[in-house]
């Protein structure tokens, strides 16, 4: 039976530096960009604020989809 692999610490704490990092500039501006897309067109807070949850939502889904590319690239095992 094969014996399973040692978890490469130095590599899991680099995937957690870059996703607080990049997941804070993603998120921040995509949801910046919805508020500053509500209050140029002049729109309801109520629709502003909706469209700041979308604009948030697809920034964590690119950063889901950029920490998987990381991962599949920094090997933990």
């Amino acid at each position: 039976m094969a014996e399973p692999k040692k978890i490469n610490w130095l590599h899991v704490s680099t995937l957690i530096a870059v996703a607080i990092l990049v997941g804070t500039e993603v998120v921040g501006a995509s949801w910046a960009a919805g508020w500053a897309l509500g209050g140029l067109l002049q729109l309801d807070p109520l629709v502003s604020r909706i469209i700041e949850a979308v604009f948030a939502l697809s920034g964590f889904v690119l950063l889901f989809y950029f920490m998987r590319t990381a991962v599949r690239h920094e090997t933990i095992r």
